[in-house]
């Protein structure tokens, strides 16, 4: 694809491996083609419920946040399946301001897991194979209401690449065999747990490493004597090489913990790789790791991703301060001062979505705002979905069509466009925490307990000519 002066921006992501078709049909990565959370297909379900327009549904072992990915007629997703009580409670011991700290809501590690990589058929649901990627304790806690299999994996239509943060990168082959493994060091995260999703560049394999601003140790004694916290000075962004898994570059950052996924973006026929931080945001060279620019950061915990449009890129944050920043990419200056700046309307967790000219932000509790991307201008806030709700996945588009999913399973499908209108309700009934995904006139739901695919009814027998 070529990008245009003065068109948005185009999103390569992984473009260098697709063919159009298989661009347009394929959901490769975390939130999809170019990590912007849009189907360019069509024939999507509007509703749905029990006894309708539910194709399969199959029951996934374990626990895990990550999105299903998509690559011709085979679905992956990762799991983790709680194994054993351990002897003696695991997991690192946490230090801040002179003193023992844990997260009251941290958990986990006095278990061990098993951290899997499953592959399913699209058109059946079936298993095809289930491989055990590691098995062990995991290096630290994570908050009650994550798992440990929050990191979607990405696939380039060869090989399928699963992240489990502190328990390494493994590299898969279509008929689940093992190619390589690799080990990006012990990555702290106060006990909360991972989150951030690999990404493909060219022949790298791109991942954002931040890690807590405190002491860790595995010793209680020595943490004693231990001075301040640090804040990130460990954090980095690294390449691997794709068929090998060997280091390619590595870039240091100064960054506290994050749990956003990196958005690889072109302009011009250059490629930036979109970082964001609470201290900065920053863009990098994606073929050395060479910072571009730089801006002000999200300033709370760095959970939702950047997404782009309308020739800028927007990163938000809404624990502590709500914030969505609109930066303008490209090369120059190294330092970039934000567009605009909007201070409401920010979730914890689900990314924003761009779409036809607009930015929509989701709060927690199901509120959308709706802005002119462009500008930052107000085109509507306020926006509820119909119903009571939590929300931890992220937006979804399709058809100029919105998704929005709730924690209680319930689906809302919002029109695109300065005037919000609710067009369908629809539920799997089923808690949700993981982002859907969109393939092939095809809705995946990952719940709690199973994955759901949603179509209509000769949809899967369509998949199989």
């Amino acid at each position: 694809m070529i990008a245009f002066p003065g068109r948005p921006l185009i999103v390569v992501a992984l473009t260098f491996f697709f063919g159009a078709s298989s661009f347009a049909e394929n959901w490769p990565q975390w939130r999809g083609p170019g990590g912007r959370g849009i189907s360019p297909d069509a024939g999507f379900l509007s509703r749905w419920g029990p006894g309708e327009g539910i194709l399969w549904k199959t029951a996934i072992p374990g626990r895990g946040h990550s999105s299903p990915i998509v690559w011709g007629d085979r679905v992956f997703l990762t799991t983790a399946v709680q194994d054993r009580a351990l002897p003696r409670p695991g997991g690192v011991i946490h230090y801040r301001e002179g003193s023992i700290y844990r997260h009251p809501q941290s958990t986990g590690a006095d278990y061990s897991y098993q951290f899997r990589l499953l592959c399913l058929d699209l058109s059946t649901g079936a298993v095809i194979w289930d491989r055990l990627a590691h098995q062990g304790s995991p290096f630290d806690n994570r908050h009650r209401r994550n798992t440990y299999a929050s990191s979607t994996p990405v696939t380039d239509g060869k090989t399928v690449y699963a992240y489990f943060e502190s328990q390494g990168v493994y590299a898969f082959d279509f008929d689940g065999d093992l190619l390589w493994k690799k080990s990006v060091g012990s990555i702290p995260k106060a006990g909360l747990g991972p989150g951030t999703s690999p990404i493909l560049y060219r022949d790298l394999l791109i991942l954002q490493v931040d890690k807590q601003g405190m002491r860790i140790t595995t010793d209680l004694e020595a943490s004693r004597d231990w001075p301040s916290d640090r804040f990130g000075e460990d954090s980095f962004l690294i390449a691997l090489d794709r068929q090998s898994g060997v280091e390619r570059w590595k870039t240091a950052r100064n960054h506290r913990r994050s749990w956003a996924t990196p958005l690889l973006l072109e302009r011009g026929g250059e490629s930036e790789l979109v970082t964001s931080g609470a201290e900065s945001v920053i863009s990098y060279d994606p073929t050395s790791g060479r910072e571009i620019w730089r801006g002000a950061g999200v300033i709370s915990h760095p959970i939702p991703s950047p997404v782009e449009g309308s020739n800028l890129v927007f990163a938000t944050a809404g624990s502590a301060k709500k914030v969505a920043l609109a930066f303008r990419p490209g090369r120059g200056s190294s330092t970039r001062p934000e567009v605009w700046r909007y201070d409401k309307g920010t979730a914890y967790v689900p990314s924003p979505i761009y779409l036809d000219g607009y930015l929509y932000l989701l709060s927690d509790k199901g509120i959308v705002t709706c802005l002119e991307a462009s500008t930052g201008r107000i085109a509507y806030e306020g926006g509820r979905v119909p119903v009571p709700a939590s929300f931890k996945a992220s937006p979804v588009a399709f058809e100029g069509k919105i998704l929005l999913t709730s924690e209680d399973g319930d689906s809302f499908l919002l029109r695109s466009g300065p005037q919000h209108e609710i067009l369908a309700v629809s539920s799997v009934g089923e808690e949700v925490w993981a982002s859907p995904a969109l393939s092939r006139g095809i809705i995946l739901i990952r719940g709690a307990n199973h994955l759901f695919a949603i179509g209509r009814g000769d949809q899967a027998s369509r998949l199989t000519h």
